[in-house]
């Protein structure tokens, strides 16, 4: 059951910012797909929790705009509209994978970009395509604006570098050459509506059969979406070859292993995202 709550309808960011700012308790309400379901369910992130500022009535929080270098997504676009977006859908494939994946139709029409990494749980379908596109975020709060890479914004599981009265208005991309590929792979326990149980994303480059620059993130497979810029350095400049691709493989696994630790899970998991990363790596720079 959901409890008695103060309920904020601003119609500005600087009145959203002023509404936090007065109300240290209130949470955000955007999507709601994770904020009501927690608060529904008596989840302890949610326990302290006496008001909803709603800001779908911000209008400058959604729409998706770009200029000759980058391509900027308001912090409410919903997935569902991400996925239908032409610009989206031409420089940035890898992202539209990801948001037509993420729960089922009714979560995509709801849910909003922002709200997937704000959230910051394991398995947020869209963080490891924001990385590989190197995601940089704008935050407004009481005491002003700052830009930061959606890298240094995350933290730990459910924890980011957000305040209690900032909220997240865009999301800017860079624009990448045509010569770019990517790819997204998600792994669930079936074929839809599904949490995923690892997500990998690759962005890269070849040339006369070499790779020149290659980007690479997971998710749930490590406490939280991140890049791997151990397994990128090993690839840039290396042949396009079988064997290195598996040998990219062998380490991912380290890296994933170094993250998590052993676990229960370990013995399935880490030959799973071994195979997934060959498994990608080979599907990139074949095409």
């Amino acid at each position: 059951m959901i409890p008695e709550l103060n309920y904020y309808t601003p119609v500005s960011v600087s009145e959203a910012v002023e509404l936090l700012h007065n109300n240290r308790n209130a949470k955000i309400l955007a999507g709601g797909t994770d904020v009501v379901g927690g608060i529904r369910i008596g989840s302890s992130r949610f326990k302290k929790v006496t008001g909803l500022v709603d800001i779908n009535g911000i209008d400058e929080l959604r729409g998706i705009t770009e200029t000759d270098e980058t391509v900027t997504i308001g912090a409410n676009t919903t997935f569902t509209e991400i996925t239908k977006n032409e610009i989206c859908r031409k420089l940035y494939p890898a992202l539209v994978s990801a948001a037509s994946q993420v729960g089922s139709p009714q979560i995509r029409n709801r849910a909003t970009i922002a709200g997937n990494f704000v959230n910051n749980a394991p398995c947020a379908d869209s963080v490891p395509s924001l990385l590989v596109y190197d995601a940089v975020i704008t935050i407004v709060s009481f005491n002003g604006i700052k830009e930061m890479p959606l890298r240094d914004f995350l933290i730990k599981p459910y924890h980011t570098q957000i305040r209690e009265d900032a909220l997240v208005t865009k999301i800017t991309l860079k624009k990448f050459p045509e010569s770019y590929q990517s790819s997204f792979y998600k792994l669930g326990r079936r074929r839809a509506v599904v949490i995923s149980r690892m997500t990998i994303c690759l962005l890269g480059e070849q040339k006369d059969g070499h790779i020149t620059d290659i980007r690479i993130a997971t998710g749930a497979a490590t406490p939280i979406g991140k890049r791997v810029p151990e397994l990128e350095a090993f690839l840039k400049g290396k042949p396009v070859e079988d064997a290195i691709f598996r040998e990219a493989g062998v380490l991912l696994g380290t890296h994933i292993l170094q993250a998590t630790g052993l676990r229960w899970s370990t013995p399935y998991k880490l030959p799973v995202a071994q195979n997934l990363c060959y498994q990608e790596l080979s599907k990139l720079f074949s095409r």
